[in-house]
């Protein structure tokens, strides 16, 4: 059963109103440019943003708050998210309104607790802001309800694996101690690498054979500090049959961006974060590829959340329909729904997931923007 039941989302970015968006343990996000994916998966990244204290920091990355409030601080000044944990054992809600300088502020804060036998519904604590910045980060508040939201957020990791170019952080001399964590860029990804291989053998070698099945030639990594500073090192590999050994730059984009996704999804079960959120991990790779990463996600799903964003009809294909989330554009924002799999009983019988979403029979698809005029009593997005 996933940590992370559910998800609300209000006013962020292209998302107006999402309630209780149900998650589970893999979480297969499709959906046309623009209707909205990235601004989900980036919620995200946001949360763990505000656990850390970069509230402030974040906005002004982003482009003030006019641009994180949907559609705009002129129309929204409120942003509000939401999210309940483990059937709702525990919970977590933050609301912030803009500023006159454009920028966001703390209205309020709480984190919910429940004990079945106590209490029939959540109890709210409220989280008093610290310096300005969330109050969840704050290690003197302490209790049970606080350390689990806390620990899960600050384990929330959102991952961009796309840029392979000559410059690309996959491709960067790193610092040898930078290995708390794989970073979203995977800038860090030769250190990282090097910590697996000296503390966690095993998992090392489940990551250097997965590499092996989708590029034979691919004998180990070379992974030696550099003798000019010991403090850096920059990942190197060697070829099945030869002594010498290559820079990364000589590595398919394709097959360096699965080196960094199995990187991540093949970590030790302790390093797993508990939230994995990847942009697209499909671009790039070859069938077979995407066929063993999709294996590799099913293979961990029990012990991380795993959110997969996708324009890939063969990535689709290797997941069932309670695991899919479909993005649409409704009334100028994002909606999103999650398939249901009794109603595609039938044409399963006849087609694939993928070929449904090409035929534009599940939604998810590039058309005119829906618009509609919604009552009071219609739902909305996250629900159906």
């Amino acid at each position: 059963m996933p940590e992370l039941d559910n998800i609300t989302v209000q006013g962020f970015r292209s998302i107006d109103r999402m309630e209780r968006l149900s998650l589970s343990s893999v979480n297969v996000l499709i959906g046309p440019n623009g209707s909205g994916k990235s601004n989900f998966t980036e919620t995200f990244a946001f949360m763990n943003a505000l656990k850390n204290g970069g509230l402030k920091s974040y906005v002004s990355r982003h482009g003030g708050a006019n641009r994180l409030l949907h559609p705009g601080s002129g129309r929204t000044r409120r942003l509000h998210i939401e999210m309940g944990f483990d059937n709702w054992r525990n919970g977590y809600d933050i609301t912030l309104s803009s500023t006159s300088s454009d920028e966001l502020y703390i209205r309020d804060e709480h984190v919910h607790s429940w004990h079945r036998e106590k209490h029939p519904e959540p109890r709210k604590c409220p989280v008093p802001a610290f310096e300005g910045e969330a109050g969840i980060g704050n290690p003197e508040h302490t209790g049970e309800a606080f350390e689990y939201v806390r620990r899960h957020l600050d384990g929330w990791r959102v991952h961009h694996f796309h840029d392979t170019g000559e410059f690309s952080p996959l491709k960067r001399t790193a610092e040898v101690h930078d290995n708390h964590h794989l970073r979203s860029d995977g800038s860090n990804l030769a250190s990282f690498l090097y910590m697996l291989r000296e503390k966690h053998a095993g998992d090392y070698n489940d990551i250097r054979r997965a590499v092996r099945r989708i590029a034979p030639f691919f004998d180990d990594f070379v992974l030696v500090p550099s003798r000019d500073n010991e403090r850096m090192i920059r990942l190197e590999w060697k070829q099945v049959g030869l002594d010498g050994y290559f820079d990364v730059s000589s590595f398919s984009d394709g097959t360096l961006r699965f080196i960094a996704m199995a990187t991540l999804l093949l970590q030790p079960a302790e390093l797993l974060p508990s939230v994995i959120v990847v942009d697209e991990p499909e671009s790039g790779l070859h069938p077979y590829a995407v066929d063993l990463l999709a294996g590799i996600v099913k293979s961990i799903s029990s012990r991380s959340q795993v959110i997969l964003a996708t324009q890939s009809s063969l990535l689709l294909d290797r997941f069932e329909p309670e695991d899919v989330i479909v993005a649409d554009r409704v009334d100028g924002s994002t909606r999103l729904t999650r398939l249901e799999p009794k109603e595609l009983e039938d044409w399963l019988k006849e087609y694939t997931l993928g070929q449904l979403w090409e035929k534009n029979d599940i939604g998810g698809c590039p058309a005119p923007e829906r618009l509609r005029m919604r009552c009071p009593d219609d739902p909305v997005a996250g629900t159906r």
